[in-house]
Parts: structure tokens; sequence; C-alpha cells
């Protein structure tokens, strides 16, 4: 059976995602920080990690880009995952005046909220604010979570699809010590850092027009060393085997200060 380790409770979205992902029976191992379920895959207490990147409506998980400059685990997979935020409690809607949850499940649900003047009280965790409120026990207090975390803690849904959008996504990444091949449906994620001088990006965009790779996303972050200086992550069409692909890197290497690939892995579709 295949162990996978998340950040957070159990029935947090990233163990949503992570059953999702395999499609089939998995041994999910919490963690209490992103660092802890990447350092348990280094160690080999599981075989893959699964990381939350992004969220199409609150943008980048920046502490999850800057582990991936760190960790020396590889990227074999990609998930979206539809966010379906619930009300979870004790007690009717109208009886609820509490709501705790984590910041960007609060935020994304803030009309909601907002609409019957309910009080927000912010939590580390979905998953782990139905623990909470289930140890609270009183009906004025309820929280918002997965569907899975209602089951697992065995606390009844009060509403579903409670969310100020219905188009709401994360994207998540899946680690292992591992690679995988090319299937032709293959997409990259590399990182890499310039010198601070004019046209250094350009010379790196170039590469991908003139050896035809379709670029898909391209990302800076600040680099911790060095004040004002950006590491760039960059996700593109195609698998670093392939050799037009290679090629292209050998020439973005030339013009870089660092570079790291990430890994190689088949694309996800949305939904």
């Amino acid at each position: 059976m295949k162990s996978v380790s998340f950040q957070g409770e159990r029935g947090a979205y990233s163990e949503v995602a992570s059953r999702n992902f395999f499609n089939e029976k998995i041994k999910t191992v919490p963690c209490v920080t992103f660092s802890d379920a990447l350092d348990s895959t280094v160690r080999d207490d599981t075989e893959f990690t699964v990381l939350p990147v992004e969220n199409s409506i609150e943008g980048s998980v920046g502490e999850s880009y800057d582990l991936l400059y760190l960790t020396p685990l590889n990227v074999i997979g990609e998930h979206y995952l539809r966010i379906e935020h619930c009300l979870i409690g004790n007690g009717k809607l109208e009886d609820v005046d509490t709501v705790y949850s984590h910041p960007q499940a609060l935020g994304q649900c803030r009309d909601f909220l907002e609409l019957r003047k309910i009080k927000t009280v912010p939590t580390y965790d979905t998953a782990g604010s139905v623990k909470i409120i289930k140890d609270i026990g009183t009906k004025e207090v309820a929280c918002i979570a997965s569907k899975m975390a209602s089951e697992i803690y065995n606390m009844p849904i009060i509403a579903e699809e409670i969310a100020n959008n219905p188009n709401n996504y994360t994207r998540f990444l899946v680690l292992s010590k591992n690679k995988v091949k090319e299937t032709g449906r293959d997409k990259t994620s590399i990182i890499f850092s310039i010198k601070h001088e004019p046209g250094s990006l350009y010379k790196i965009i170039k590469n991908f027009y003139d050896h035809n790779v379709n670029l898909t996303k391209i990302e800076s972050r600040p680099n911790k060393k060095n004040t004002w200086e950006y590491n760039f992550y960059v996700d593109f069409e195609g698998h670093e085997e392939d050799s037009k692909v290679s090629t292209m890197i050998e020439h973005i290497k030339k013009e870089t200060l660092f570079i790291k690939i990430l890994g190689s892995y088949p694309a996800a579709k949305l939904g």
C-alpha cells in the first residue's frame, strides 16, 4: 500500500487530493507543517508527499514554493482539486454565530458569513477546526471544512457549497524520490535565478520561443540570500528526457546563475 504524507489533520483538502490522485487505497500520514511532510518522504517514512502550490482565487502558496527550492525530492505528478467548502456543526444555520476555520477558507466564504453577520475565528487548519468545534460542543459554533472532514469526525454538515466563487481550485504537486518516464502529455517544472542586469530574463524566455516549447507559467519569489534578487519558477510543456526540451535546458543553463529541475510529470486536467 502506498504511503502519502500531507500537511494538516485528517480530512484536510491535501488528504482529499491525495486520495483522488492515487485513486486507490493508500495510507495517509498527517504532518504538522509542509516541511514535516516533505521530510517524511526524504526519510523514507512515506513514499510520496502531496503539497498545495496555488489556488485559483488566493494565488500561490509562498511557503510551498520556497520548500521546492530546498527539497531533494522530484515532482512526479499534479492534481487540481475543486475546493467545496461545507459549514459543519451541531446546530441549524440560524443557530450559528461563530465559525472557525483556516484564514483562506474564511476569506473564500466571506460573502456567506458576512450576510449572516457570523463572527470568524482563524485556526491552523480546516480539518483541525472540526476537532475544535466538536470539543466545544455547542450549536452556536460551527466550522468550514471538507465533506471528508465531517465524515471522519462524525460531525453533521449544515450547508454545502458556501464559497463566494464556485470556480475554486487548488493545484497540488506530488513529490517522490523517484522520477517518472515520458507519457506524451507531460509538463516540466524548473527553478532558476539570473544575473541582476537588463535583458537577463528576456534571454531565458527567448529560448522557449527558439525551441518551440510552450511556457505555461512563470512566477518569481524573493531570493532568501540576496536582497531584491529573485528565483523564477517556471512550468512548460514537455518532458526533460525529450531531446528538444533537454537541448533548451542546456541553453538556459548558460544564462542562469542557478537552475534546478523540479521534475517532469503527466499534466493534469482541470476538474
